[in-house]
């Protein structure tokens, strides 16, 4: 089941932010990652998360972990901490059918 990883980015650094951006789509190859959005969020409703969104899928939440673990990205994680503010979390793709009889 495919997961998605969300991220609610408030930029605190944008130089060093632009390193990390620059450099972590290679962590996301080794797990089968993949962007699915990234940018800056219009409301449709309510108040925005945050000044930027990235939403990156996963074939499952196993190796949405095991990237998030990785050497690879541990060593950009302390720069998108030091350059940002963020939440992120971790969910799976469900059947909808489910929850809908």
């Amino acid at each position: 089941m495919p997961a998605y990883v969300v991220n609610e980015i408030t930029i605190t650094d944008i130089g060093r932010y632009r390193e990390y951006a620059e450099r972590m789509p290679d962590t996301l190859t080794p797990f089968g990652g993949i962007f699915l959005a990234r940018g800056a969020p219009e409301s449709m409703a309510g108040e925005l998360p945050s000044q930027r969104i990235v939403i990156l899928s996963f074939p499952d939440i196993e190796r949405a972990r095991l990237w998030r673990d990785s050497d690879a990205y541990q060593s950009l994680l302390l720069i998108r901490n030091a350059a940002s503010t963020s939440r992120v979390y971790v969910v799976a793709g469900d059947n909808l059918d489910k929850f809908v009889n």
